[in-house]
């Protein structure tokens, strides 16, 4: 490990070991304090030359240059998701283990927000001066609300802002994305599946346990539940976007499928269906999903609940028309005595063009510092705080220019979250390159 990379290590484990654990109203606000003081410690100049704003603990800082071209938001959330007790390497004690930093953040999103916030500081300790105006924003709770974000999009509206393009977190550079796929894409989300919040409710006189009735209310909501599981309602298609995705990671495919995804527009019907066979995953790319996340009955273990309830957590593609998905529930719910309630209608995200010229300059700079890649945009499965700046801009990426293995982005809210020390560098020359080329 050279001097710079034990330097990076030092200063973003130092992030790292802060628990900013976003986990709704009731957090630990001293962490998040502590957070930013840390911040202005590790980067002085930023915080000298840059105007520094706070909403409720989500960070806004802007370098302001007074000329016509458009600005720049660069995004990465510093909160956390909490953790497990079955951690072999201490979640908010960053240690470095066989070439890799552990540590809660280290892949969502402090190791982004680090990236960001060493490359400009970098540049500025070297007298660099910006082209245009620079925004940074870095919500304390996108894991939970995205209040924060909210907060900020909409002040920057009344200041009649306007980006040439937004940069969140979202796809990373990766090996193998799709099985088959032999090679490192940079995956570059251009969009993201809307969301809802239902709650489904099931009521009853509610009565002793001892003489219990038929289709009391866990009953009722056990075959709704199991009914929607096994008649998949939602259907699958292909869109543009993921016509795309299908194309660049076929340029390292072979045999048939690679074939098939090189055609991809020509077969799209066919893939649908197949997408929906052949793994969780693979179904979310073309279609809307429902899980069923949380249930409550009654509050004795001999009680009939007079009310029971489950919730359902709906991703929603693109092709499909939200209201319209939730009076199909709605309808077949009743058949079962079941009413509805929306918790959360969403936020719904523009899907970025791909073909302009903001995506071509992003992918010249992946391209440019690194080598071998092949960059392939996508729509997003999950969520990000991206969405809700889609009216301050046409041009909306989710890219941290950090590789990972598929096993390490399987430690992101999972235990052991890591990051590979030799991927810190190249991720801050990427930000350093980036914004240069501006």
């Amino acid at each position: 490990m050279n001097t710079k990379t034990k330097a990076y290590v030092e200063s973003l484990s130092r992030m790292i070991n802060i628990p900013t654990v976003s986990n709704g109203k009731d957090y630990d606000k001293k962490a998040f304090e502590e957070f930013h003081s840390l911040l202005k410690e590790l980067f002085p100049n930023i915080f000298k030359q840059f105007k520094y704003e706070e909403f409720d603990g989500s960070i806004l800082l802007s370098y302001i240059v007074n000329n016509e071209l458009e600005p720049i938001l660069l995004m990465s959330h510093h909160d956390v998701v909490s953790c497990e007790d079955n951690w072999e390497h201490e979640p908010f004690n960053a240690t470095v283990d066989n070439g890799k930093l552990y540590g809660r953040g280290t892949l969502d999103t402090k190791g982004n927000l680090w990236a960001i916030l060493t490359s400009i500081e970098e540049l500025l300790a070297d007298g660099y001066k910006f082209n245009r105006s620079i925004y940074i924003e870095s919500a304390c709770n996108e894991e939970t609300s995205g209040d924060g974000a909210h907060a900020i999009s909409n002040e920057l509206k009344k200041r009649n802002v306007h980006f040439l393009f937004t940069l969140d977190e979202g796809g990373m550079i990766v090996e193998e994305p799709i099985d088959g796929a032999k090679g490192k894409f940079a995956m570059i989300a251009l969009g993201e599946k809307d969301y809802v919040d239902l709650k489904f409710i099931a009521t009853s006189k509610g009565g002793h346990s001892s003489t219990p009735d038929n289709n009391n209310p866990l009953i009722r909501l056990s075959k709704f539940v199991c009914y929607i599981e096994k008649h998949n309602f939602f259907k699958p298609k292909l869109g543009e976007t993921t016509i795309k995705t299908f194309e660049q990671v076929s340029l390292k495919m072979k045999g048939l499928q690679g074939f098939m995804f090189k055609h991809s527009k020509m077969f799209r019907h066919l893939l649908a269906k197949i997408m929906t066979k052949i793994s969780p995953v693979a179904n979310s790319m073309v279609r809307s999903t429902i899980c069923f996340c949380m249930a409550k009955g009654s509050e004795g273990y001999n009680i009939i609940p007079e009310e029971a309830y489950v919730t359902g957590n709906l991703r929603i593609a693109h092709h499909d028309d939200k209201d319209a998905i939730i009076e199909k529930i709605r309808h077949i719910s009743s058949k079962f005595g079941i009413t509805v309630e929306v918790i959360d209608h969403g936020y719904h995200s523009t899907i970025t063009n791909y073909k302009n010229k903001e995506y071509a300059f992003l992918e010249e700079v992946i391209n440019s510092n690194f080598k071998d890649v092949i960059c392939a945009p996508y729509i997003s499965t999950g969520a990000s705080d991206s969405k809700y700046f889609c009216d301050l801009s046409k041009n909306n990426f989710r890219f941290a220019p950090i590789t990972a293995t598929n096993e390490q982005l399987d430690t992101m809210h999972a235990k052991d979250e890591n990051v590979d020390v030799d991927a810190l560098e190249p991720a801050v020359n990427f930000y350093k390159d980036l914004l240069k080329r501006l």
